[in-house]
């Protein structure tokens, strides 16, 4: 008799992007494979990822940031959740830390998939730190999106470690012309560079501001930036100050116009684990500038010019090596569009694998 798929509770924390994203096609696929599915996390999530309609959805207060009391009823309330849970599988390291509290002394197992690498400093850096050493200790797998995340958790005593398939959800084909797009970002005859991020500390954008200074032979590009966060106000006051060639452009559902129109897209991150956007950028056969950072060396290949991460100056030249140059920027645009990438039953049959192995070790 063949054995019960398993009850699989999904763990998140607030989330606005790729985190939410990959989550709501774990729930998806997995419950179309039998599945029971619980996804457990705050209600904002639900609202923009639609939880409760692939799956049960469990609204449990897991902020981004440490809050005590908060903290303490997301315990409570995931204790109670995971009583009927075979396997619970948490996103993020605050998701993951909660759910190992929530499941002393009890029988399911734990996965818990690190998104994220930490980049902050000072008190904030250590209890994140101490959120790494719970999740090493408590976790029966970690699975991590890139092999520095790996190194670091095998390091804290994980007693199992794979990697993660993060994929991007597909990209439809585009709605407007290049040059539609074009004429809607003012970019005339110059070369579009397009980010596509959130406006945070992690994305490096201050990077992005050196390197858009230049100086560059004419026609000067466009430096378009799509995404909302909270530097937005810092970003747009230095861009006015400087006068510098960058367009802030929001939040934008139309990622696929934007890609056609775009001459590369540039990555300035100070890390990146499987990220979205170079995905995106690569099923698109964008050619590609980005700084050699967590898993994306992996992911690209061939496909795009790699820098440091905070080298303004290496940034520069390679965004004017790639204009000046239209056979690198051919070749660049070949590689991305042969790469392989991974599509969501990779990412399912993994956690899976996960789930399989975990049953079988506590049988």
């Amino acid at each position: 008799m063949a054995e019960a798929a398993p009850h699989v509770l999904l763990v998140l924390g607030t989330s606005a992007g790729g985190v939410g994203r990959h989550v709501r096609m774990l729930a998806a696929g997995l419950t179309a494979e039998g599945h029971q599915v619980v996804v457990a996390g705050p209600a904002s999530t639900d609202r923009v990822f639609g939880f409760s309609g692939l799956a049960r959805f469990a609204e449990v207060p897991i902020s981004d940031r440490p809050r005590p009391a908060s903290d303490l009823r997301a315990v409570r309330r995931l204790r109670t959740l995971a009583a009927g849970a075979d396997v619970v599988h948490a996103h993020g390291l605050r998701a993951g830390a909660l759910a190992a509290l929530a499941l002393t002394g009890r029988r399911a197992g734990l996965v818990v998939t690190l998104h994220n690498a930490l980049t902050a400093s000072g008190a904030t850096g250590a209890i994140y730190g101490v959120l790494e050493r719970v999740v090493a200790k408590k976790a029966d797998e970690v699975l991590v999106v890139s092999p520095d995340l790996g190194e670091r958790m095998a390091a804290l005593g994980a007693r199992s470690v794979a990697p993660a398939v993060v994929p991007a959800p597909a990209l439809g084909p585009p709605v407007r012309t290049a040059a539609e797009v074009r004429a809607e970002l003012g970019a005339g005859e110059r070369p579009i560079l397009l980010t596509i991020a959130r406006l945070a500390q992690q994305k490096g954008l201050e990077t992005l501001l050196d390197a858009a200074r230049g100086p560059y032979a004419d026609p000067v590009p466009l430096f378009a930036v799509a995404g909302e966060g909270p530097l937005r106000r810092a970003l747009q006051a230095r861009i006015d100050a400087e006068g510098l060639p960058v367009r802030l452009l929001g939040d934008r559902a139309d990622v696929a116009d934007l890609l056609g129109a775009a001459d590369a897209l540039v990555l300035p991150s100070r890390w990146e684990g499987q990220p979205l956007n170079v995905q995106e950028a690569l099923r698109a056969g964008r050619p590609i500038v980005a700084t050699a950072v967590g898993g994306v060396p992996g992911m690209v290949g061939d496909a795009a010019l790699l820098v440091p991460s905070g080298d303004a100056a290496a940034l520069r030249r390679a965004v004017e090596e790639l204009l000046a140059d239209p056979g690198l920027a051919a070749r660049l645009s070949a590689a991305a569009a042969a790469r392989p990438l991974p599509d969501l039953d990779a990412a399912v049959r993994a956690v899976r694998k996960s789930y399989g192995s975990l049953r079988g070790r506590r049988a």
